[in-house]
């Protein structure tokens, strides 16, 4: 355990990269929320309707991308090869909420590059907490897995210091920090897992940028995550957009014009204006009349379209949820649409299912649960693939190579963990083959 004043020493060395780290991450916030900065072309003097047209020129996509990558990814079910331990462990898990609150942890790690959990030991069980690491920093050393030194920043409390025995609670007031107490937690490493989107083995060593991207500060952002590769084309629709726009407002519309004629006043004008036919009884020989042609729109409308699928390329999310173009699609062609994305999603269940069971054996540490090594995480399945050629494939599984029908449930698209413990239970009463052709029967009817 730390004494109070090597605590204190230790926070404030994370708290300088802490500030550093926060407001890097706030541009990739801001960019994920449609906050980005306005296009920096627009001159400070422009007129207020300029302005007005550059803050809803942000056509944000980076969120689209987000949210489908984290839509495809839910823990649904805990195998540590007893049915006892999988049980007491995921009892844990759904005490949390976490069926739940795991998407702000997938979240955090799809667009800042990392997340963060934490587990305490707690009554009547553990306590899982998802962190952003917009308010958490990390020491780590040749062990990947497991941190030095953690710092949170709580909401609403004091400041947290993780380390391998203890958590010290300290009282942060600018760059005066203050111990207040400590806890031991003797869970034998720092309670802390991190998440991450991608396994970069050059990302501590990583060459530095041509350029710089400035978003709402003038410092480089961390090159990690799904928001970071896609802000140049976020910058260029939006850029695009506001092209659009003025465009739309200034010349999209024809424009008349006069020579030796000026409306006395702003009624006069607006009466010109709206009028079909004009006449004048003043010179009408120094009078000239004419029109300027509108502007087409087409070119700015398809510029955007291009760039917003360059990004779908680029994020391999499907085309379809970027531009809304779905037009009578097949589940064979749909699930050929969404291939890529779904090769994305399960390089990202492997990744962030390694940090997953690495909470489950805190949980089980803090329980006094002995977790193996071999346990792993259960995924439900989102794809697009069709029901029917789904249970299709299952049963052929079952008839053809054998496999025991109880060892198939789970993989029954849209089957929790609950529906195969109701099962397993009804099967022992001989009632199981009912009970499972019903629910199929019933999400059959639902598709």
């Amino acid at each position: 355990m730390l004494k109070p004043d090597a605590a204190v020493d230790a926070a404030r060395n994370l708290l300088e990269h802490h500030r550093t780290e926060r407001r890097q991450l706030d541009v990739l916030r801001r960019y994920w929320k449609g906050r980005q900065a306005l296009p920096s072309v627009i001159p400070s003097a422009a007129p207020q309707e300029v302005r007005t047209m550059a803050r809803i020129a942000r056509v944000n996509f980076c969120e689209i991308v987000v949210s489908t990558l984290s839509q495809s990814m839910f823990v649904d079910g805990f195998r540590a090869g007893d049915d006892a331990t999988d049980l007491d462990v995921w009892a844990t898990w759904q005490r949390n909420r976490m069926d739940a609150r795991q998407t702000g942890i997938h979240r955090a790690a799809f667009a800042y590059g990392t997340s963060y959990a934490v587990v305490l030991p707690g009554a009547p069980t553990p306590v899982i907490r998802g962190v952003s690491p917009r308010r958490m920093t990390a020491l780590y050393g040749e062990d990947p897995d497991w941190p030095i030194l953690a710092l949170e920043r709580v909401r609403g409390g004091p400041w947290r210091l993780y380390d391998e025995t203890s958590v010290y609670y300290l009282a942060v007031n600018d760059d005066k920090v203050t111990f207040l107490e400590s806890r031991e937690h003797r869970l034998g490493v720092t309670p802390v897992v991190r998440y991450r989107d991608e396994d970069d083995l050059d990302l501590d060593d990583d060459v530095e940028p041509a350029d710089r991207i400035v978003g709402a500060v003038t410092e480089d952002v961390p090159m990690t995550g799904q928001i970071f590769p896609l802000m140049r084309l976020q910058d260029q629709a939006d850029l695009t957009t506001f092209g659009l726009l003025t465009a739309q407002w200034y010349s999209a519309f024809r424009q008349r014009w006069a020579i030796g004629w000026t409306a006395e006043n702003e009624a006069a004008k607006m009466k010109a204006a709206a009028s079909q036919l004009w006449t004048f009884d003043e010179s009408p020989e120094d009078m000239k009349l004419g029109e300027f042609d509108q502007t087409s729109v087409d070119g700015y409308i398809k510029s955007r379209e291009a760039t917003i699928r360059h990004a779908a390329t680029l994020s391999q999310t499907p085309v379809h949820e970027l531009i809304g173009e779905l037009v009578n699609l097949s589940a064979e062609a749909l699930a050929a649409a969404e291939a890529g994305r779904d090769r994305k999603v399960d390089e990202r269940q492997t990744i962030v299912g390694e940090s997953h069971e690495q909470t489950f054996w805190l949980a089980g540490q803090a329980s006094g649960i002995e977790i193996p090594a071999d346990a792993e995480v259960r995924w439900r399945d989102t794809s697009a693939r069709a029901f029917s050629a789904t249970v299709d494939a299952l049963g052929k599984l079952v008839t053809m190579l054998g496999i025991p029908p109880q060892e198939l449930w789970e993989r029954v698209p849209g089957a929790t963990r609950q529906d195969v413990e109701r099962w397993k239970a009804a099967a022992e009463s001989g009632d199981s083959f009912r009970v499972l052709a019903d629910m199929l029967e019933r999400q059959a009817q639902d598709g």
